[in-house]
């Protein structure tokens, strides 16, 4: 763990976030399409991110970068108070050890700080773990998906007061 860092992404680590996400969302047997394996911003997350109210945070290793997750208001919602937990996704090499925690804990931090009140997440059914953790720290399941994420074959989503 002493190896392991998170830290707010840089320009050049674009490239290397999305091989992560893409490789994870492929592992998982994501679809391709209505999901975040389309997202234009997957291949420009730095400038995706590099607003106010907004943060990606990537998870380091020597140097590798093995997973990521961000913040930013809901699209399509209330994105004065509700933000959104975006494209929190790790290698198979970071998993069971906390980080996930540690990576939910810093962003939600964050989303503090930038003035929202709740924090909406959409993910797959099949996620067990996934949606283990979230439940975790405190995520409630909703009957059905908030704002218009674009990513309408996300069929589980969650929410948690800040």
């Amino acid at each position: 763990m002493s190896d392991i860092k998170i830290r707010k992404i840089a320009i050049e680590d674009n490239t290397k976030i999305a091989t992560v996400i893409r490789d994870v969302l492929i592992e998982m047997g994501v679809p391709k399409v209505g999901t975040a394996y389309e997202d234009e911003a997957l291949d420009k997350m730095y400038e995706t991110y590099d607003y106010p109210r907004r943060r990606y945070y990537v998870v380091e290793e020597k140097g590798n970068i093995i997973g990521g997750a961000g913040i930013a208001a809901l699209e399509g919602g209330d994105s004065e108070t509700i933000c959104e937990l975006q494209k929190m996704y790790f290698l198979p090499c970071t998993r069971g050890k906390g980080i996930g925690f540690q990576m939910i804990q810093k962003c939600l931090e964050f989303a503090k700080e930038a003035g929202y009140v709740k924090c909406y997440l959409e993910t797959m059914p099949y996620m067990e773990a996934a949606r283990k953790l979230y439940k975790r720290v405190g995520f409630l399941p909703l009957e059905k998906p908030m704002g218009d994420t674009g990513h309408y074959n996300c069929q589980a989503w969650m929410i948690k007061e800040l």
